[in-house]
């Protein structure tokens, strides 16, 4: 019961950094309208937060392991607090974008502090239960935030008030880093409390690993760059070339999350059944390669191509994730881990800043809708590369140097 209560605050620092993560997508008209902000500057707020983490998945974890969970989990919590606080607080571009690199700076660690949290406390147990919970919890933080426009509309008359809404999120991030820690102070007097494993990395293995790992990155960082970066500009782009309102575009992007919420631990579960785990993550794949194109250039209900995001969503992340763990030594699932982390923070820093040039290349507004058509190509192409990297994983796993990711069930 103790470590349940234990995941329940870990879960509640998530929720907070979730909901500041995503607070942007709603607010991209507002900040356009009142401050003046370009697609670009809207990209760079975003893709500023990926920075950071392409140098802090290789240090996170050599922190979290000198000075312990409980204080790092705190600290991380409060360095996006601070962040969140100093987006809020004017509405300079230059300011707002120190503001989410400091959030950045804290929030990848975070996740990887609440994941060692998890493996220590549940490990023997129902680790996977804990993970999947642990998950679902965070994404409401997303959904939150997306739907802000709906439950906080009156918010939205201003373009500061949603940010400072996103400043109590953080701050009830904080708190439940803060309740967590004086939890496990108090455990640790009744309890024997195991070690988690932590994202490092170790250079020389970087050269060990095979092909398919490689084809597994190429993967993760298409997929993610055509998922993220697009959810930046979902709700303006709804509104500008689909009339949508926005509370109906912060909804249509959240079904994103909504499916993955329920559908990724029942994916999981479907390929521990029955395998194929490279042929899921090809179906995966082909489901968003039209779906960009669908948008800009048919009338087809929203909801159809949302829906068909939604199941990749959580179909590929289910699959690709722990498939590593079997082309990858155990010893070396850090490192691989942590590379994988690096590649994709990388992709979305680059789409995010390459989509808003995009967007304001092409004048994409409400007055010229076909300006988004550049961006959409740019998305329809990533997904496609993730249906070809998928594809020759598939090639790989059903030849001589298969790793069992087609054949390999849970007993």
């Amino acid at each position: 019961m103790y470590a349940w209560l234990v995941l329940f605050f870990i879960s509640l620092a998530m929720f907070g950094n979730y909901y500041v993560y995503d607070c942007i997508s709603p607010l991209a008209d507002v900040l356009k309208a009142q401050l003046g902000f370009s697609d670009a500057n809207i990209g760079l707020l975003q893709a500023i937060y990926s920075v950071p983490n392409i140098f802090m998945v290789l240090i996170g974890g050599i922190i979290i392991d000198r000075i312990g969970t409980k204080k790092s989990t705190f600290i991380f919590a409060a360095v996006c607090l601070v962040g969140a606080v100093l987006t809020a607080a004017t509405g300079r571009l230059a300011i707002m974008a120190a503001g989410r690199l400091i959030f950045g700076l804290g929030a990848e660690s975070l996740i990887v502090a609440v994941t060692t949290t998890i493996a220590k406390w549940f490990k023997g147990k129902e680790l996977g239960f804990a993970f999947g919970l642990n998950l679902t919890l965070a994404r409401f933080g997303s959904l939150a935030a997306l739907n802000s426009p709906t439950w906080a509309s009156a918010a939205y008359d201003r373009w500061q008030t949603p940010l400072v809404i996103s400043v109590a999120f953080a701050i009830t991030s904080a708190v439940g880093a803060l309740v967590y820690w004086m939890l496990e102070s108090r455990a640790e007097r009744r309890y024997e409390l195991g070690r988690g494993e932590t994202d490092k990395v170790v250079f020389r293995d970087i050269f060990r690993f095979g092909v398919s790992y490689w084809f597994i990155v190429g993967l993760c960082v298409t997929f993610y760059s055509a998922m993220f970066p697009f959810q930046t500009f979902a709700v303006k782009f709804f509104m500008d070339a689909h009339g949508t309102s926005r509370e109906l575009g912060g909804f249509l992007s959240s079904i994103l999350t909504i499916f993955a919420m329920i559908g990724t631990p029942l994916f999981g579960l479907l390929v521990d059944r029955v395998g194929r785990r490279s042929l899921f993550m090809m179906f995966g794949s082909a489901l968003i390669v039209p779906v960009y194109l669908m948008m800009a250039y048919t009338h087809v209900s929203l909801y159809v191509p949302m829906a068909m995001m939604g199941i990749a969503f959580s179909l590929i992340p289910a699959v690709m994730w722990p498939s590593v763990t079997y082309v990858v030594e155990q010893n070396k699932l850090g490192t691989a881990y942590g590379l994988m982390t690096l590649v994709q923070n990388v992709g979305l820093a680059a789409f995010n800043l390459m989509v808003g040039w995009a967007n304001d290349a092409s004048g994409a507004s409400a007055d010229n809708p076909g300006g988004y058509a550049l961006g959409m190509w740019i998305f329809s192409t990533l997904g496609f590369l993730g249906l070809l990297f998928s594809a020759l994983l598939r090639q790989r796993e059903v030849g001589p140097y298969a790793h069992g990711l087609e054949t390999i069930r849970a007993k």
